[in-house]
């Protein structure tokens, strides 16, 4: 057994692992209980373990699907291609909703943190049709985001800049120590230190430690900067807005309430937001469990 089904097994019991077989690759999804479907997108540097806490105890009420996003975890990790970048939320958008289409889901509830997050919003955007609710966790979009950047923003967020360097540079430097990198990501993004199963970690460490899942972060930030934000200008520009009931929360000891207008930004890309601070940094899923799922169970409707 290895450690990514040691810890499926121990953490999200009664989830059944299934790959499903993508055009450029495989996508691990875990897949328990029974009703309408929840779709849950995990962080960096993370994998769907993230949601151990909270998935289970919504299964009495959805089919509640967990992934790893391309690029993470044991999904496919598409190479550098320096003439397409293979990880704009537009497409890691699209390559989820072929998940969920080929479960047989067509309409479903979508709840995601960080990077998975950043992909969830891009869904609910270009396929409205397909996203019932929304929940994203302390994620500012990638145009505002890199418009209201500051000498302090950058300092917080240092690796937002790192990792948008031009291939082969940051996964050079990474790859003389990667797990001390993904450490430093994982406890530096809160004033207190976050307590996280030592089982996760030693999946997450072990998944995202590898110079191709090195690559695929990096061009996922690339993708950010250089195209993300050119998609969300061009959003802007028509006036387009995620149109389903959008749950956003933020960690109040996180960087993204202490930086942005957090309720400001959202209500300019949601007709229908709603707003929940959580007593956490940025790692809402594992540092604020019971709050995050209090907020999800009140506003999640199974209809």
């Amino acid at each position: 057994m290895t450690v990514f089904e040691e810890a499926d097994a121990k953490l999200l019991p009664g989830f059944e692992r299934r790959w499903i077989s993508m055009p450029q690759g495989k996508v691990l999804a875990l897949i328990g209980g029974a009703g309408p479907a929840l779709l849950m997108l995990h962080g960096d540097p993370q994998t769907h373990l993230c949601w151990h806490h909270i998935a289970p105890e919504l299964t009495d009420r959805f089919t509640v699907v967990l992934t790893d996003i391309r690029g993470r975890g044991e999904t496919h990790k598409p190479r550098y291609d320096p003439e397409q970048n293979a990880y704009t939320k537009r497409d890691m958008a699209a390559e989820q909703l072929e998940v969920m289409q080929s479960l047989g889901h067509d309409r479903f509830t979508l709840v995601a943190h960080d990077r998975g997050a950043r992909v969830a919003r891009r869904l609910a955007l270009d396929h409205p049709n397909a996203v019932t609710q929304l929940v994203v966790m302390d994620i500012i979009p990638a145009l505002d985001f890199y418009e209201h950047t500051n000498a302090q923003i950058a300092q917080d967020y240092f690796y937002f800049s790192f990792l948008t360097q031009d291939y082969p540079v940051p996964e050079t430097l990474i790859a003389g120590d990667p797990e001390t990198f993904l450490k430093l990501i994982l406890m530096g993004l809160s004033d207190k230190a976050v307590h996280y199963d030592t089982l996760a970690v030693q999946a997450y460490l072990e998944a995202n430690a590898t110079r191709e899942a090195i690559t695929a972060m990096c061009e996922c930030f690339r993708a950010g900067f250089h195209i993300d934000r050119r998609h969300d200008q061009t959003d802007r520009d028509a006036g387009k807005k995620i149109t389903c009931p959008t749950l956003v929360m933020w960690g109040e000891r996180g960087v993204v309430g202490k930086h942005f207008d957090v309720e400001g930004i959202w209500r300019s890309w949601c007709e229908q937001p709603k707003f929940e601070l959580m007593p956490s940094g940025h790692f809402i899923p594992e540092e604020a469990p019971n709050q995050a799922l209090a907020a999800l169970s009140s506003f999640l409707s199974p209809a």
